[in-house]
C-alpha cells in the first residue's frame, strides 16, 4: 500500500477556503468552481517545485489569484457575464431578522465592492479568509505595512458607508 499523500489531503482541506476566495473574486458560483479546479490542477502539477518554506495556504491562494487574473484577461474578449445578484429569486428569506441580516450583509458587500481593488483584496484576505498580515503581504507581493495601511483605509471606508462610528 502506498504512503498517504499529505499534500493532496492538505490541498483538499483548503478547498472551501479557495472556493470562498474565488467567489469573492468572480462573484459567480460556476466561475468560482472552475477557478478552484484550475488552481488545484496547477497546484498539484507544481507540487514538486513548491518551496517547503512557503506555507501551503498562501501558495495555493496565490495560484488561485493568478488563475483569476489569467481568466479575466481571457474573458475580456468574450463579452458580458451575468452576476448572481441579478437573480434575486434565488434568495429565499424568512422573517424580519433574516431580512434585516440580508440587508446589512448586502450593504456591507456593496460597501466592500465600492472599495478600490487593492483595498478590497486586502480586506477580503485578512477579514474573511483570516490570513495574517504577513501571509497577505506575501500573497499580494507587497510590504506588510502596505497591507496594514490598505486594511485601515478599507475598514474606515466601509464603516463610513454603513454609518458605523
Amino acid at each position: 500500500m502506498p504512503p498517504p499523500d499529505t499534500f493532496a489531503d492538505d490541498l483538499i482541506a483548503l478547498l472551501p477556503l479557495l472556493r470562498r476566495y474565488a467567489l469573492s473574486l468572480c462573484h459567480r458560483a460556476d466561475l468560482a468552481d472552475d477557478l478552484v479546479q484550475t488552481a488545484v490542477e496547477r497546484a498539484f502539477a507544481a507540487r514538486t517545485s513548491r518551496d517547503p518554506a512557503v506555507p501551503l495556504r498562501p501558495w495555493a491562494f496565490r495560484i488561485l489569484r493568478n488563475a483569476f487574473i489569467d481568466d479575466t484577461r481571457r474573458r475580456a474578449t468574450r463579452g458580458e457575464t451575468v452576476d448572481i445578484a441579478d437573480n434575486p429569486d434565488l434568495l429565499s428569506l424568512d422573517g424580519a431578522r433574516q431580512t434585516e441580516d440580508q440587508l446589512m450583509l448586502a450593504a456591507a458587500r456593496a460597501a466592500m465592492e465600492a472599495l478600490p481593488a487593492d483595498q478590497r483584496d486586502v480586506m477580503h484576505l485578512v477579514c474573511i479568509e483570516e490570513m495574517s498580515y504577513a501571509e497577505t503581504a506575501a500573497l499580494l507581493g507587497i510590504p506588510t505595512g502596505t497591507v496594514m495601511s490598505r486594511l485601515s483605509r478599507a475598514r474606515a471606508a466601509v464603516a463610513r458607508t454603513l454609518g458605523i462610528e
